[in-house]
């Protein structure tokens, strides 16, 4: 069958639409954000591949791991086995780096393990194995007609008496040994001091190195290797110098020796290869002291952090004891408590003491055994088996580098292993674009055999990073971490990794690829797209970039509104036929519609904020100058380094200033201007909760408004109902078999854990008794399923309930419920809940406001209602600083600053800052050069 046939999808929104999508093509799902269209593509294509492949499963198989229920859709024919590339699957795991999830890495083991030169870590010179053979020529040549001892090392720099190894090395006939260098005969008895370290090697033989010996020489070696474990050293009886001969790699001058190498050496995911100290994660969770005292306060006043909130008695009264024996109480200033007081507090004291209580004369004796604040954080992050006290405990840590592998994750050992001179830590922390041109200049570099020993596994690295490169992700390292990747950069990876497997006869659903990604690296990214497509495979993207549409080979728009008024196919075809009709996108495609550049950009209040010498991570100790204000926006390539400026360094500089926030800023040399603001304020793409009971509704405040409203009604008053028995996160009109979360987990033994409806409440969070106050007709359960759309009519005759849900519509989120669950939130959507709330809040003009990326999951209309909020923001004396890729944002901005001019080590520099009409005349700008074409 040559298409995709979807009949009846009524899923979420979705109003009964029947649609055929054509296979091996690339096709663009668009439409304004809620129009249906993660409905159709995941919710109802996915689901049903998902389900269908789940049904494959034999039934004993499906008993453990459950089924899937049917999307809400009539038919689906043609359906080819599915794989989706979303951004919230971004893996948290710390093991899980650029390298492991391409596979690059494991190659660059493989390459390792076959054609890797082993130096020594004590003298830095080249490992070297012997045979036997080898070692019986060796000697022979090195020591002909000379006197040698032949030694077994057994005991190498350690401590001990050894008696009962002496007592063994005479039974099996050895008479002598040598000891810290000393030839010595063995006698009953013998044994050393066990307080010193010591080395220890059985004396083997005593010969003269001739032909005539040489068969006996032959059997010594053999029996010296035997007890040796493969090592044995050689001692020219005339000079004394020592050589040794290994059949592992060994060190020549000091006898160190290595295992052979495997793949397995090289991985920080397996104990051959891993750190010792810090399990191969490259760093140690340690206690941060400044975390748990505030010097500038009392205990009394919260002086010891981890206990000032609940201030334990027991605790306490230990350390009104502690302050008897170093004299300080409760009420003394922590930076007034002597040393050694301070000390016990942190680290513990068992001890018994008595005061003198000169009053009335008499000795008290206090029996101390208090454990220590330090200690009890420690033990508990360690040994706890409550997620909720780790986390508690975990507040009050740091990472530091482990100082054992310096951050390199690997054992010592295993960094010594190089190919042309660089150990595989280094080469994991290339970006790839230099770590191409390395595997390509390894082709000059190695000789005959070991080209043809690694040809095929430098083949297969040359594609893996190829298709790194391809999809604008030059800027990365392969030993980056998953987790601190943006969800655009993860699901690129992914991509370039499914196009390296070569399947064919797949259909792949991606979400919004485009994310994060400047225009000059956009047709990268399509081309990838088409080469998956070309291998015969059919591609689905969620998109709103125009650049992808006007690429793709059929276009399907769906609307014409959000929400309840949306879910439906307004427009479908190629793209030369789309544009033509009247939906929303083909009207801002068409030019129809478009977002109006001003005429005149704002001059600001002429103040500034002055940053020298930033210099964290790939800046290059650059300085900026914010005008205050403006509407700035921050841009650049992926990986130029806007992040660092702005996330990383500005914003923790301010917020420590107002807030004394404990994040740590990175490097930079002094700031200039503070006193011209009063806040700064950060919306990120983040999650607004972590849980089901975080939504819309709580984050913005409303729902304590909500709830007060429904306890003010006559029949909650005869009940006695307050304002928490409408709160789903308290006992008392909560459903409790829920706890008011609407959803009951059930845990899968091979897959993620599945939520499913309370069977109790049937996911409407509340008990029966709370359900049956009713407002206009409508229960609290009601209220949290209403859009917001909905809301505000609902509550037209309430202000400040409708105050603060219309914020919510202004930026564009009439669409969503109102109690939504914040694990179904996109990070676009998280990030305009956040911007509704400081809406809804009172402003003083002299904020500044940071948003990361907020054109994210949003339509071109979408794009003109975010700026017109922004807009409003800035026109009242506000300060907003935008790190944007989006055309449409930057040349409304009023200040670009941008940021490179590549990515990478090649970046980091300032590029430009001034206006958009001034950015298009910089030739080296990628950002005027795609900018030129919008103004």
């Amino acid at each position: 069958m040559e298409e995709l046939i979807v009949l009846g999808a009524k899923e979420n929104n979705l109003k009964n639409i029947n649609v055929s999508i054509p296979k091996n093509k690339f096709v663009v799902i668009t439409g304004l954000s809620g129009s249906g269209k993660s409905s159709l593509a995941f919710n109802t294509i996915y689901a049903e591949g998902q389900r269908r492949f789940m049904e494959t499963f034999s039934s004993y198989a499906r008993f453990f791991i459950g089924s899937l229920n049917k999307p809400k859709v009539d038919k689906i024919s043609g359906l080819s086995p599915v794989i989706s590339i979303e951004q919230k699957t971004t893996n948290k795991n710390p093991r899980s780096t650029v390298g492991t999830s391409t596979e690059i890495y494991d190659y660059l083991r493989l390459l390792y393990s076959k054609i890797s030169i082993a130096y020594s870590y004590k003298t830095g010179e080249q490992m070297i194995s012997y045979s036997i053979d080898r070692v019986i020529d060796t000697i022979m040549n090195e020591y002909l007609n000379q006197k040698i001892y032949v030694l077994s090392p057994v005991i190498r720099s350690r401590k001990g008496h050894y008696q009962e190894l002496f007592q063994d090395i005479a039974k099996k006939g050895f008479i002598k040994v040598r000891v810290d260098g000393e030839i010595k005969d063995i006698f009953d008895g013998m044994k050393l001091d066990r307080f010193k370290t010591h080395d220890i090697e059985i004396v083997i033989d005593t010969l003269l190195v001739s032909l005539k010996n040489k068969k006996r020489l032959s059997e010594s070696i053999k029996t010296a290797m035997k007890f040796g474990d493969d090592l044995i050293s050689v001692i020219n009886r005339m000079d004394g110098i020592k050589k040794y001969f290994s059949k592992h790699l060994m060190c020549p001058t000091t006898g160190i020796s290595y295992p052979s190498p495997e793949p397995n050496t090289f991985s920080f995911n397996s104990p051959k290869g891993s750190c010792s100290k810090c399990n191969g994660l490259g760093y140690n969770s340690e206690i941060d002291i400044n975390k748990i005292i505030n010097k500038n306060q009392s205990i009394k006043n919260g002086g010891i952090i981890p206990i000032s909130k609940n201030k334990d008695p027991w605790i306490l009264e230990q350390i009104e004891i502690i302050g008897k024996k170093f004299n300080f109480n409760l009420s003394t200033l922590i930076t007034d408590i002597p040393k050694e007081g301070l000390n016990a507090i942190l680290y513990g004291l068992n001890d018994s003491f008595k005061v003198e209580n000169k009053k009335i004369g008499i000795n008290k004796i206090y029996n101390l055994n208090f454990e220590g604040i330090y200690n009890f954080i420690k033990n508990e992050f360690k040994n706890s088996r409550s997620i909720k006290i780790k986390r508690w405990a975990k507040e009050f840590m740091h990472k530091s580098i482990c100082n054992e592998c310096n951050g390199d994750r690997l054992k010592k050992k295993s960094l010594y292993f190089k190919i042309d001179n660089k150990n595989i830590s280094e080469v994991s922390k290339m970006e790839i674009i230099n770590l191409k041109k390395w595997i390509d200049s390894l082709h000059q570099k190695l000789s005959v055999k070991e080209k043809k020993i690694s040809n095929e596994i430098i083949t297969e690295l040359n594609k893996r990073i190829s298709f790194l490169l391809n999809v604008g992700l030059e800027y990365l390292s392969l030993n980056r971490t998953m987790k601190t990747l943006s969800g655009g950069e993860s699901q690129r990876i992914r991509l370039a990794t499914q196009v390296g497997t070569h399947l064919t006869d797949v259909l792949y659903i991606l979400d919004e690829p485009s994310i994060g990604l400047h225009q000059r690296d956009n047709n990268k990214l399509i081309k990838t797209l088409k080469e998956l497509r070309d291998l015969g495979n059919s591609i689905i993207v969620v998109e709103h970039d125009k650049d992808m549409i006007v690429q793709s080979d059929y276009v399907i728009d769906m609307g014409p509104e959000s929400g309840e008024n949306g879910g439906f196919i307004t427009s479908i075809g190629n793209y030369n036929d789309f544009i033509k009709n009247n939906s929303l996108t083909a009207q801002y495609l068409n030019k129809t519609k478009q977002i109006r550049i001003p005429t005149i950009r704002r001059k600001g209040n002429g103040n500034h904020i002055i940053l020298n010498g930033a210099n964290g991570n790939n800046l290059k100790n650059i300085n900026i100058k914010l005008p205050l204000g403006k509407f700035i926006c921050v841009t650049g390539v992926s990986g130029s380094g806007k992040s660092s400026l702005i996330n990383e360094t500005l914003y923790p500089i301010i917020n420590k200033h107002f807030y004394k926030s404990i994040k740590k800023p990175l490097p930079y040399k002094e700031i200039f201007g503070l006193e011209n603001i009063d806040k700064i304020i950060e919306i990120n793409q983040h999650p607004i909760g972590r849980t089901p009971r975080s939504n819309p509704a709580t984050y913005t405040g409303v729902f304590s408004e909500i709830r007060s409203l429904f306890s003010s009604l006559p029949e909650s008053k005869v009940l006695g109902y307050k304002s928490g028995q409408f709160s789903f996160n308290v006992s008392g009109g909560r459903c409790e078999k829920c706890k008011g979360a609407g959803l009951n987990t059930i845990e899968m033994n091979f897959l993620p854990n599945v939520q499913v409806k309370c069977e109790e409440c049937k996911g409407e969070r509340y008990n029966e008794e709370t359900l049956n106050i009713k407002f206009k007709n409508k229960s609290i359960s009601d209220v949290l399923n209403m859009t917001i759309d909905e809301a505000i009519l609902f509550f037209d005759k309430i202000p400040n309930i409708k105050r603060k849900i219309k914020t919510l519509k202004d930026v564009g989120l009439g669409y969503i419920k109102l109690g939504q669950q914040s694990t179904t939130l996109s990070g676009g959507e998280a990030q305009r809940i956040k911007l509704a709330s400081e809406l809804s809040k009172k402003g003083t003009g002299k904020t500044v406001y940071i948003l990361d990326e907020p054109t994210t999951g949003l339509h071109f209309h979408d794009i003109k209602i975010l700026i017109n909020v922004l807009e409003k923001l800035i026109d009242k004396g506000n300060t907003v600083i935008v790190i944007e890729h989006n055309m449409d944002v930057i040349k409304m901005a009023d200040f670009i600053i941008d940021i490179g001019p590549e990515g990478g080590k090649n970046g980091g520099n300032i590029v430009f800052s001034g206006t958009p009409e001034e950015i298009i005349k910089v030739t080296k700008s990628h950002t005027g050069t795609y900018l030129k074409y919008e103004l």
